[in-house]
């Protein structure tokens, strides 16, 4: 009797793992997937992740005009809704998230004149707060954050389009420092962290506009910036700018882009090699980026600099 009540045991028990296993899709590598299109086409927007949310937040829409909207994608349920819009309309504008509020640094409402306004959404009460402004406005620079500290790489300021300017932002004591600047000056680069709990972080900044496709890696514990492999294929023109970006692990993902294409690539930091891998199936420039659960996700962007209008596809890489 102990025998076969065992046997039905087991039995149950490996179905109940297969039924399991049939249920649960198994990852595809290398491969993109759509989600569901934005409520508003929109490109170069600011983008942070917040509760397993994905906030896309102004931007500019398929006229060129700088909105103030924030469009959530909900990446579990493959829907959009819409949150509370920032206090003023911005583009170029570079998003962070720290202890769950999204940052929003720096852009610019209708071209110029540069944003040096810090605008903070707190989740628990849904509003939006100033904070310290940056010390150079700016707009199109890279953004990462590293031990709570958010750093803005780069972009374009009035005194230098393609800045080196590296300023890090403290959310805790809401105060500003300069840091080392960058060995070559770029607007729009693909900036990410990489790295591991083993090996340490690295903020990467990679190719922008116009580095010839320059790569870099930033050390915050020594405030060093030192040289890595340059992109073997920056672009037509030599560079390309505007990418989706994220750091997965130990690589920078940077896709598409303005001279990109449909290029996506990968730099592996501890290899100091860069990678091709497979292309975006819609080319796209100023797409908003955001890491999320292993994946990079490019929301909206447009095709051709802003002449051709704003996309409103979602186009999901699974590295």
């Amino acid at each position: 009797m102990k025998t076969t009540s065992l046997l039905v045991a087991l039995l149950l028990s490996v179905g109940t793992a297969s039924l399991a296993v049939a249920q649960t899709p198994a990852v595809v590598h290398n491969t993109w997937t759509a989600g569901a299109a934005m409520p508003t086409a929109v490109w170069n927007p600011a983008v942070g992740v917040l509760n397993g949310e994905i906030y896309v937040v102004g931007g500019a829409n398929a006229d060129g005009t700088t909105i103030a909207d924030t469009q959530i994608y909900h990446p579990a349920r493959d829907t959009w809704s819409i949150g509370v819009p920032l206090p003023t309309p911005l583009s170029g504008a570079s998003g962070a998230v720290v202890k769950n509020v999204l940052y929003v640094l720096g852009g610019a409402n209708d071209g110029t004149p540069f944003s040096s306004a810090v605008w903070a959404f707190d989740l628990k009460t849904r509003t939006w707060s100033a904070k310290a402004a940056m010390p150079t406005a700016r707009r199109d620079a890279g953004v990462a954050v590293e031990d709570e500290i958010i750093y803005v790489v780069g972009g374009n300021s009035a005194s230098n389009l393609r800045a080196t300017t590296v300023e890090s932002y403290s959310p805790a004591t809401d105060t500003w420092t300069e840091e080392a600047p960058l060995l070559v000056g770029r607007s729009e680069p693909s900036v990410g962290r990489v790295g591991n709990n083993l090996v340490g972080f690295t903020i990467v900044a990679a190719d922008g506009y116009a580095s010839g496709g320059d790569t870099e890696g930033y050390d915050a514990t020594t405030n060093t910036w030192t040289t890595l492999k340059a992109d073997p294929d920056p672009g037509g023109s030599g560079w390309r700018s505007w990418a989706c970006t994220g750091g997965i692990g130990t690589k920078l993902y940077v896709a598409g882009g303005y001279y990109g294409g449909s290029l996506n690539e990968a730099f592996n930091l501890h290899k100091n090699t860069w990678e091709t891998l497979a292309p975006m199936p819609q080319a796209a420039m100023a797409t908003g980026s955001a890491v999320y659960q292993g994946r990079l996700y490019c929301l909206g962007g447009t095709v051709a600099y802003w002449e051709n209008g704003a996309l409103s596809n979602v186009q999901i890489y699974q590295p």
